[in-house]
């Protein structure tokens, strides 16, 4: 009985692995809904494994029952990752105040991060994003990367949802777009209303809207900014993935800055790692004049499931200071 336990976890544990092969030669509805699986036990595993590790430990200072211990891990189990991937598909709303010095006009911003289309959130779950921004009504949209998942081919009708879009839309790519290949992002993407910025400066309705793209480089976010003409004048929002450099992007006269890439450590207890990597993991932040606010993420990544995070949209109203 124990070897064929041992046997099906082996098997489950190599799943995803092979799924991810598979879905990137061929995908089809098959494929997909086997990756989903695969990636939905991943988490559903380590919560398994969390739980055995803890009864380990137990048992080596207190005598616990097994077969009642057994029952309950599995219930404990179910029930969280039940939970957490059901909180996963919700997508909610999440709304900031701030004032921008120079702005000569009230906007409302959606703020968008970490989509992740791919083979678990593909076309379907971007119509909705779509929608429901719209429903927001802002006056231009700001999308701080990982666009894509690559977990699949990339292909333009996937995206084409994005010409629903009623506001300007800027983007800038993430992490994931560099692992996908630039030029088949771009390639994908350029049939959409999306102005993609990649370390450049351009003015919208008064403000400098600057994009960085993402770069393995140390100290890219500060010598991209250093050959951009920022004027203090202006009011500025940055879009730049990883939240991180906020001391440059002040020294660089930056009024907000905008960033995603953490998820919020997605799944507990995964946010105090993250959180060790990125101190500023999820929500509103200020260094002297500058204010950053770090996205959620409004996809997932790995695993359907999130579980002390959420998937957001933020909206941002900026108000003119008279």
């Amino acid at each position: 009985m124990d070897n064929g336990f041992y046997i099906i976890m082996l098997i489950a544990a190599l799943s995803y692995p092979v799924a991810t092969m598979i879905e990137r030669m061929v995908s089809n509805t098959f494929t997909r809904v086997f990756y989903t699986a695969a990636s939905a036990w991943m988490g559903i595993s380590f919560y398994l494994l969390f739980f055995l590790i803890i009864y380990a430990v137990l048992s080596l200072f207190f005598k616990v029952p097994r077969e009642s211990s057994g029952i309950l891990i599995a219930i404990l189990t179910t029930v969280i990752s039940a939970y957490a991937i059901y909180n996963s598909y919700l997508l909610k709303n999440s709304e900031i105040e701030l004032s921008l010095n120079g702005l000569k006009e009230d906007l409302r911003a959606v703020h968008l991060s970490d989509i992740h289309i791919g083979s678990i959130r593909n076309s379907g779950y971007l119509e909705r994003i779509v929608h429901e921004t719209n429903k927001l009504n802002p006056d231009v949209v700001f999308i701080t990367g990982d666009m894509v998942d690559g977990s699949a081919r990339l292909h333009k009708h996937t995206f084409k949802a994005i010409n629903s879009l009623k506001a300007p839309t800027f983007f800038v790519t993430g992490n994931h777009e560099t692992y996908e290949g630039l030029d088949e992002v771009f390639r994908v993407l350029e049939s959409t209303k999306l102005k993609i910025l990649q370390n450049e400066l351009v003015e919208f309705r008064g403000m400098q809207v600057i994009g960085v793209g993402y770069s393995f480089e140390r100290k890219h976010l500060k010598n991209t900014l250093s050959q951009l003409e920022i004027k203090d004048e202006k009011p500025s929002i940055l879009l730049y993935h990883l939240p991180r450099e906020l001391k440059e992007a002040s020294e660089a006269g930056i009024n907000l800055q905008l960033s995603g890439h953490t998820h919020n450590g997605q799944m507990i207890p995964f946010n105090f790692l993250v959180k060790l990597m990125f101190p500023y993991i999820s929500g509103l932040y200020k260094y002297q004049e500058t204010r950053l606010y770090v996205s959620q993420g409004t996809g997932t990544w790995g695993p359907p499931m999130r579980l002390g995070s959420r998937c957001e949209m933020t909206l941002i109203k900026l108000k003119a200071i008279n």
